[in-house]
């Protein structure tokens, strides 16, 4: 991260301590770069492992990270993320391997929020992320 971007993670008072998330995350400098929506789409567009948690989330963050290294950043830039999930009961039993797998993309948590849905729009998916990423304007890419 150069100087001209600052990266704050936020933990105010009077909150439970985050865990798997933070509260907050306040940049300054850098290029704002809006996340679509990403599922478990593979390179030939059809849904990787149908109805498996895991290995859809993996491919979300590969997709994620796809689209942050196009506007010259990394997965580290990506400062807020909304978690879609088919079924939050099977999200919570897997948080720790959750963490793993996510903790392979990105070190410090984004900011983020989970929302159980009743369906996404590829038969087979079962979860999508969605968000923001700062991209700091000296980085390589």
């Amino acid at each position: 991260m150069s100087a001209s971007m600052q990266r704050e993670v936020l933990v105010p008072e009077g909150l439970a301590p985050p865990r798997g998330f933070n509260h907050g995350i306040a940049v300054e400098g850098g290029k704002l770069v809006f996340l679509a929506g990403q599922d478990a789409s593979g390179p030939d567009g059809d849904i990787v492992a149908p109805g498996e948690l895991l290995p859809q989330f993996e491919q979300v963050l590969e997709n994620l990270r796809a689209v942050v290294e196009a506007a010259g950043g990394s997965s580290e830039d990506i400062v807020k993320l909304n978690i879609f999930v088919s079924d939050a009961d099977e999200y919570r039993a897997n948080l720790a391997a959750l963490g793993e797998i996510f903790q392979r993309y990105i070190d410090t948590y984004p900011a983020m929020a989970l929302f159980e849905v009743s369906g996404f729009f590829k038969p087979g998916a079962v979860v999508e992320l969605e968000g923001f990423a700062v991209v700091d304007p000296e980085q390589d890419g």
